[in-house]
């Protein structure tokens, strides 16, 4: 899984609040030290009242926000990664997968489904930072590629949220591969008249950055992602020049014009309804 350097954006934060036995409190703000109860973060969809720093957002929470109540139907959830090449490095690739399935409760790093946004179908496609770093291998790029078929189907968008670290090393050219596969599903969803949506969450990089997440027909992104092919620590350590503080980030993108809007997490569901009756009335 490639590199990357997720903090630039909580360097400057406080020290955190800790317990007698000098435990971090598990839910601190790392860009204000503020600390919440579970369902005071979660009433607020995991953003800080007093900041606005977005904290990280688990892939089926992430799908009951957004999408109406009972809507949505999850497809392809029995697929499974595999280990072609016998992977090992300091433990067996398969027992790194099933820890991972063991301890989120997904399959994969990939969550797709039929579900409705504000009473408009679509199908979506979202990822678990959680499953080994939101990385994509060969059930991710499957389950992208089914997604994009399946609109192409129904005649309904695709709204992908990406939130990944880059292609999972331990699928070696099979994980590069989802790259042009992913591309391709696009191309081909493009060509029936279907359209991509593209969220993109903290952080997005490299091989997904590199492939399906910047060809939305709508790309927006969450304050203070970071969006970048590499971290800023090794860009600064290769080039061995400093670089601005908000390097990588979605309001540099956005400034450079990579980005359509940058939305946040309150007004995102808001947001994509009315993006959706937009492409809804188009048709």
């Amino acid at each position: 899984m490639a590199h990357i350097d997720v903090s630039i954006e909580h360097r400057h934060a406080p020290e955190p609040e800790r317990d007698s036995a000098g435990r971090k409190h598990p839910n601190t703000c790392p860009s204000c030290g503020s600390h919440y109860r579970d369902d005071e973060l979660a009433a607020n969809l995991r953003v800080c009242p007093q900041c606005g720093h977005h904290f990280p957002l688990r892939a089926r929470e992430r799908i009951e926000q957004l999408a109406d109540d009972g809507s949505f139907a999850e497809e392809a959830a029995d697929l499974r990664s595999q280990d072609p090449l016998g992977f090992f490095d300091l433990r067996p690739y398969a027992e790194r997968l099933a820890e991972a399935e063991l301890s989120t409760g997904l399959g994969d790093a990939m969550v797709i489904g039929r579900g409705a946004v504000g009473g408009h179908a679509c199908e979506l496609a979202v990822m678990d930072f959680a499953f080994m770093g939101g990385s994509m291998g060969s059930v991710v790029g499957e389950k992208f590629v089914r997604a994009c078929e399946s609109a192409a189907e129904h005649g309904v968008p695709v709204v992908t949220v990406t939130a990944s670290g880059g292609a999972r090393m331990q699928e070696g050219i099979l994980s590069l591969m989802q790259l042009p596969k992913t591309v391709c599903a696009v191309a081909d969803l493009h060509d029936a008249g279907g359209a991509l949506v593209c969220v993109m969450a903290h952080p997005t990089t490299a091989g997904v950055l590199a492939s399906f997440a910047t060809l939305g027909d709508v790309t927006v992104a969450e304050p203070g992602a970071l969006l970048a092919f590499t971290g800023p620590r090794v860009v600064q350590q290769t080039t061995r020049e400093k670089l601005p503080d908000d390097f990588g980030l979605a309001e540099s993108n956005y400034r450079f014009g990579h980005l359509d809007a940058i939305v946040p997490r309150p007004e995102l569901r808001a947001y994509l309804t009315r993006l959706l009756g937009l492409f809804a009335n188009g048709r």
